[in-house]
């Protein structure tokens, strides 16, 4: 099971800790949507900005983002090429 989350308001004139708690769900732009895992952590996020954002459950599954999970399926494609 994972959790649907979208930004639907806007960052801007909000508290620091809450736009780095978007910034790590990585909801960087009103109307963008990510797919995370079910956790605690993830949950407990969602509950300190949830005037700020949408979710629901789906059974979508997750995909990590970032540029540190892009470069590392880079390498491994890498990887996997040379062998």
């Amino acid at each position: 099971m994972a959790l649907k989350v979208k930004l639907v308001r806007s960052m801007s004139g909000h508290t620091e800790k809450h736009r780095a708690t978007l910034r790590g769900m990585g909801l960087t732009r009103v109307g963008r949507e990510r797919v995370l895992q079910d956790t605690p952590a993830i949950r407990g996020m969602i509950n300190k900005v949830s005037y700020l954002v949408q979710w629901s459950e789906t059974n979508d599954a997750f995909k990590p983002f970032g540029r540190r999970s892009l470069a590392k399926a880079q390498r491994d494609a890498a990887k996997g090429a040379k062998a």
